[in-house]
């Protein structure tokens, strides 16, 4: 599956800076995401939590970066807010945004190969629901439903092996 990671630097919900450079030489784990999602974020963003906490009870060096989709309204504090909503620990888990639409959407199609699209006459925006592993060498090696609460302990188990070798 391996796929270039597409390369970044975007605003996080603390207004700071997150580049693709900055991750470079950890494994990371992303999504996409909007905080006024009525759908799929919600359970995605509880499952990252849960995830959040995986990684955390197996002292595992992970970040996790949710990329809203809905940079127009996904303001940093908006993003702040939502991630608290979880129980986000900001010292590993970011949110970011501070792009434009198109900017996400090629971003999403060239790394992740999910779409992006906004929803006509509606506030919503379609996008896919998987979690990305992403390697040291920033390319992106597997992908997970983001739906189902039993791959994140499958994704845990992944980093285990992979931070062991």
């Amino acid at each position: 599956m391996s796929r270039e990671m597409q390369s970044f630097e975007f605003t996080t919900q603390d207004k700071q800076f997150l580049s693709l450079q900055d991750l470079e030489g950890s494994w990371w784990v992303a999504d996409t995401i909007f905080t006024n999602c009525t759908t799929v974020c919600p359970p995605m963003t509880a499952n990252m939590a849960s995830l959040q906490e995986k990684i955390k009870s197996k002292n595992l060096d992970v970040q996790l970066v949710s990329f809203s989709v809905d940079p127009d309204n996904d303001t940093p504090e908006t993003l702040k807010k939502f991630g608290e909503k979880f129980q986000a620990d900001f010292s590993n888990w970011t949110f970011l945004t501070g792009y434009d639409y198109e900017t996400i959407k090629t971003l999403s199609i060239k790394s992740f190969q999910s779409m992006v699209k906004k929803i006509p006459d509606s506030n919503q925006v379609a996008h896919g629901t998987n979690f990305y592993l992403i390697n040291p060498d920033a390319k992106v090696v597997k992908s997970y439903s983001g739906m189902e609460s039993k791959e994140m302990s499958k994704i845990a188990e992944d980093l285990e092996k992979v931070l062991q070798e």
